[in-house]
C-alpha cells in the first residue's frame, strides 16, 4: 500500500505542477520550457543528494542506465508532453498522458513478467476508465477557457501525447531494477534530469530553431517554471522512483495516472464552476478502482 500511496502523491504533484506549467510552456515553447525546468530541478536534486550523501549509491552502470532513462522519459517524453499541452491544453493532454498506465501494464508484463489478476485487474481497469471518463466528459459545453482551445493540428497533439505516455512508461520500467537494488531515489532523479538537460543544451548549441525561447523571459514565467520543476519534476519523479522500490511497476503506473482526476478540483478553482457530471462519475470510478486494488 505504501508504494501505491507514493504513486498517488506523485500524481498529485504532477497535477499541481501542470497548473504552473501551462502558461509558462506556452510562452517559452516546449523545448525552452523543459530546458529551464530541468535546470531548476537538477540544481535542487543534486543539492539534496550532496547534503544527504546518498549520491554514493550510484555507480558507473547505474548512472548509464539512469541517463538513458532520462533521455527517453524526460528529454523525449516531457518535451512531447508540453508540446502536446501547448496544442491541446492541460485537460486533453492529460487524458492522452493517462494512457501511460496502459503502457506501463503492458510493458511490465512483457519485460518484468508482472501480471494483474482478479480484483486487482478489475480495480486497475476501473481506475483507468474513471480517469478517461473524467477528462473526456469532465467539461461543460459553456466552458471556453483558453486552455481548451486547439493550437495547430489536433492529430499532431494526439500523437505527441501518446509519445509522451509511452516514453514515460518505458523510462520508468527501465529504472525498476536499480530502485530495487537500493539506488537512492533523489540521486537517481538527479542523474536523469542532468542527462536530459545536457541533451537540451546540445540541441540549443547546435542551433536548432525549435530549442530557442519563443518569447523573452520575465519574473512570472521563471517563477512558474521553477515551481513546476520543484513540485512536478523533483518531487513527483522522486516519489515514483521511491514507489518502484517496493511496488509493482504496473500498479505504480496505474496509481500515478490519477493526475487528471486530481487536476479536476484544481481546475474547478480556476474556472470557478463545479465540474460536469462526467468528472464526478469518473472520480467515483477511479476511487472505487483504487479501493478494489488496495482491498485485493
Amino acid at each position: 500500500m505504501q508504494a501505491e500511496l507514493l504513486a498517488a502523491l506523485a500524481a498529485l504533484s504532477w497535477a499541481v505542477g501542470s497548473l504552473f506549467s501551462a502558461a509558462a510552456s506556452s510562452r517559452m515553447g516546449a523545448f525552452a520550457f523543459t530546458r529551464w525546468r530541468l535546470f531548476f530541478a537538477l540544481t535542487l536534486l543534486w543539492a539534496l543528494a550532496a547534503f544527504t550523501g546518498q549520491w554514493r549509491s550510484l555507480d558507473g552502470a547505474s548512472v548509464g542506465l539512469l541517463a538513458l532513462s532520462g533521455l527517453i522519459g524526460i528529454f523525449i517524453g516531457d518535451t512531447a508532453l508540453f508540446a502536446c499541452m501547448n496544442r491541446l491544453g492541460p485537460r486533453r493532454s492529460g487524458v492522452l498522458f493517462a494512457t501511460h498506465a496502459i503502457f506501463s501494464t503492458m510493458l511490465a508484463w512483457l519485460i518484468l513478467g508482472e501480471t494483474l489478476w482478479g480484483w486487482t485487474l478489475v480495480g486497475g481497469s476501473l481506475l483507468v476508465s474513471g480517469v478517461m471518463v473524467a477528462i473526456v466528459w469532465g467539461r461543460r459545453e459553456s466552458e471556453t477557457h483558453v486552455w481548451e482551445n486547439t493550437q495547430g493540428s489536433l492529430w499532431t497533439g494526439i500523437l505527441l501525447g501518446l509519445l509522451a505516455a509511452a516514453s514515460h512508461s518505458a523510462a520508468t520500467l527501465m529504472i525498476k531494477p536499480l530502485m530495487v537494488a537500493g539506488v537512492d531515489a533523489v540521486s537517481a532523479s538527479a542523474v536523469r534530469t542532468s542527462a536530459s538537460f545536457l541533451a537540451h543544451l546540445a540541441l540549443l548549441w547546435a542551433g536548432a530553431k525549435v530549442a530557442r525561447l519563443q518569447n523573452p523571459l520575465n519574473p512570472k514565467t521563471l517563477f512558474n517554471t521553477a515551481a513546476s520543476a520543484v513540485v512536478a519534476m523533483a518531487l513527483g519523479m522522486t516519489l515514483v522512483s521511491q514507489a518502484l522500490k517496493t511496488g509493482q511497476a504496473n500498479l505504480v503506473g496505474i496509481f500515478s495516472s490519477l493526475t487528471p482526476i486530481l487536476l479536476l478540483p484544481l481546475l474547478w478553482v480556476i474556472y470557478r464552476r463545479h465540474p460536469a457530471w462526467g468528472a464526478w462519475a469518473g472520480a467515483v470510478m477511479a476511487v472505487a478502482g483504487a479501493a478494489l486494488i488496495l482491498q485485493a
